[in-house]
Order: structure tokens, then sequence, then C-alpha cells
């Protein structure tokens, strides 16, 4: 999981059908982070409800694709919980979602 501020929010008019009706959101990580490639920022699906200047916690592949096929799930069967499974979320073109909108840290200093 990463730490880090919502800097800004991106929109697409076309994207994949998994996406429909998704935000996105611009994540600048605060503390050390070594992905794969040279970049300073993630895009990070946003059904919390974080805005511009708000810390969260990103979770970053598979964790993150499951996060929103639970909820399709839940929704299929009316609203009671479904079996944890993989299923269709290995379909979601999806990298990283937030998952918690941070009130307060305490033992670091953020930016």
């Amino acid at each position: 999981m990463i730490l880090g501020r919502v800097v800004g929010e991106l929109w697409a008019t076309r994207r994949h059908a998994g996406l429909d009706g998704q935000k996105l959101l611009i994540v600048k990580p605060h503390c050390w982070y070594c992905p794969p490639f040279d970049v300073a920022h993630l895009i990070a699906i946003d059904r919390l409800g974080a805005g511009v200047g708000e810390d969260v916690i990103v979770c970053l592949g598979e964790p993150a694709r499951r996060s929103i096929d639970d909820e399709a799930e839940q929704t299929a069967a009316g609203g009671a919980a479904a079996a944890p499974g993989y299923q269709g979320a290995a379909f979601y073109p999806v990298e990283a979602a937030v998952m918690a909108i941070v009130d307060n840290v305490d033992g670091i200093e953020l930016p």
C-alpha cells in the first residue's frame, strides 16, 4: 500500500466498459516508492469520494481489481455479501485503487 496525496482528477470520454461511472484520481506518493517504471504519480480508481488535497492509502494490483469486483458481485446478489474470489476481477483494467482517506498521520511529517 502507498500513502499519497490526491493532486488531481482525470477525465476520459472514451474508456473501458469496466470503468464506466468510476472516478479516476492522480495521486502523488509521499514516501519512497520504487515502481517498475520511472514515474512520479499514480492513477487510482476512487470509490470513496476523495478530493484534491486529501491524503489517501492506495492499494496496487489484484486487491485493487477485487475491490471493484466485490461490489459488482454484491449488487448482482441483491446486496447480500458474495463469496470472495478472483472470478471476473482479472478483466478490469485497474492497477491502483483508493482504499482509505487518511484523517491523521502520527510519526512522520507529510509534505
